[in-house]
Formats: C-alpha cells, sequence, structure tokens
C-alpha cells in the first residue's frame, strides 16, 4: 500500500468520557501516520439503527479507506465482531446490524472475517471495550496495510452478516404512510420516503399537504429551501441525503408535530 488510508469513525460514546480519546489512541500507536476521520459520536446510547443511518447518510460523502463503526449493546456476547471488504473500502464493527445499510449503498460487502486474530486484539481483563480491544486495532492494521482482511480471522460469507430492516413507505392514492427515521439537532425531522413518493399522490413542489401524527393533523408546505416560508411556519423540503424531511423556520418540527424517532407519520394530499 503506497498511502494510508483513512479511517472515518462513528460511534455512541458521547464525548463526556475518554472512549473516544482512547481509540483514538490505540489506532495513534499501532499506525501513527493515518488519519482519523470524526463522523460522530452522538448517536444515541445503544441505538444500532440510529447509528446505521447516521453512517448510511455519510458513507458517499467519505472519503475511501476504513469505515470503524461502534454501537454495541451486545459488545461481551456471542454477537460477531467483524471486518468486511467493498468496493469503497473496509467496514470494521458489531455484526448487529449497524455495517449493513452502508455497505449496502456502495455496492455490497465482497468479503468478510470475524476479527479473532490474538495478535491483533489487545489483551483486556473485561470485555466491554471491544471498540478499543478489537475493531481500533483491526482498523488500524487495515488502514495502514500492516495486516491484510483475512489476517484478521476466519472467513464469514457477506450474505451471513445481520442486516438492517428499514422499513419503506407505504404509498396509496392520496397519502403516504412511513414514519421518522432520524431527527437532527435542529428538530428536523428525516422521514423514509423521498421525493417521487410524494409525487405520486399529486403533490408538487408548492403545495401544502397534511401531517398526521397520531390525532394531530397539521399543514406543512413542501417548499425547496427554509427561507421559502416565514419565521415559525411549517415546511416540508428535500434534505441533503435527498430524503423528505420536515421542518420549523427558526423552530424544532420534532416538538411542533410530536415526533420522536421511529415515530409513525402520514403525509396526506388535502
Amino acid at each position: 500500500m503506497s498511502e494510508p488510508l483513512p479511517i472515518s469513525f462513528l460511534s455512541d460514546f458521547g464525548l463526556n468520557d475518554e472512549f473516544v480519546g482512547v481509540v483514538h489512541g490505540v489506532i495513534a500507536r499501532i499506525a501513527p501516520e493515518v488519519r482519523v476521520i470524526d463522523v460522530s459520536h452522538g448517536v444515541p446510547r445503544g441505538d444500532v439503527r440510529s447509528g446505521a443511518l447516521s453512517l448510511m447518510r455519510a458513507i458517499q460523502y467519505l472519503p475511501e479507506g476504513v469505515a470503524l463503526a461502534v454501537v454495541d449493546p451486545g459488545v461481551g456476547t456471542d454477537r460477531r465482531a467483524i471486518a468486511a471488504e467493498t468496493s469503497w473500502g473496509y467496514f470494521v464493527g458489531p455484526d448487529n446490524g449497524l455495517l449493513s445499510p452502508a455497505a449496502a449503498i456502495v455496492g455490497g460487502s465482497l468479503r468478510a472475517v470475524t476479527i479473532e486474530n490474538p495478535e491483533l486484539i489487545l489483551p483486556s481483563s473485561g470485555a466491554t471495550f471491544d471498540g478499543r480491544d478489537r475493531f481500533a486495532p483491526a482498523a488500524a492494521v487495515l488502514a495502514s496495510g500492516q495486516a491484510t482482511l483475512d489476517e484478521l480471522g476466519p472467513k464469514v460469507h457477506p450474505d451471513d452478516i445481520v442486516p438492517m430492516m428499514l422499513p419503506l413507505p407505504e404509498v396509496g392514492e392520496m397519502s403516504i404512510e412511513g414514519e421518522a427515521w432520524w431527527i437532527d439537532a435542529f428538530g428536523n425531522v428525516q422521514l423514509n420516503a423521498g421525493p417521487d413518493e410524494l409525487r405520486q399522490i399529486g403533490v408538487s413542489v408548492g403545495s401544502t399537504v397534511d401531517v398526521v401524527v397520531g390525532p394531530l393533523k397539521r399543514s406543512a408546505t413542501w417548499v425547496r429551501s427554509y427561507g421559502d416560508v416565514e419565521e415559525g411556519a411549517p415546511l416540508l423540503h428535500v434534505d441533503s441525503t435527498g430524503m423528505l424531511a420536515l421542518a420549523v423556520r427558526g423552530g424544532s418540527a420534532a416538538d411542533f408535530f410530536v415526533l420522536r424517532p421511529g415515530g409513525r407519520v402520514m403525509l396526506r394530499r388535502p
């Protein structure tokens, strides 16, 4: 390998504890020449689906290399620690569905192994920090070329990697039934539907739709940007990843529409 690969690192560790810094430290001790990009460490604790969606949204904008993702509520159990090769690069993390959507976006896993080589695992008396002991060393040696994928451990068929089942929207004649996939720090709510589904029910840019959440019905206008509505007004737009999102200019759509991740949402043509 002529140049080391960058490592893109995502986790639910947060920044209050030393966990993120320790993982950086392990990588730096093994492969000081490798650059680490912190994608996010604010994934809700133990929320594998949120982590998977975050990595999926980010992967097409990250440099080819190694994706190190750790959202691992099953650490210390019999869930597998895996590394997978794709046409984009390598994915390293727990085999709990976290890696699958992003790997699928870049064409799917070509080869995969379980991380079991004791020479490439940090010795530890505990079994609760695989991000430090197992995943960071694996990512570091792959990124630096100090080890090949096959040297990490036994082969796993790519089809046996745990998938992440993501629900599809249900499109009717006048409505779309979907759910809130993601709520960002601004309170914007990404939905699991795109603009094509909205057009299928006869809605176009500039039109108003009913947004139904449980017994609550409110309206939002489909616009191109926040500036197309007045301050405090709700809106529906296509977000930076190409999905439909609810927003409130200068406010929180999550609060306005009373939504949380996974909440059911209906978009209905009036």
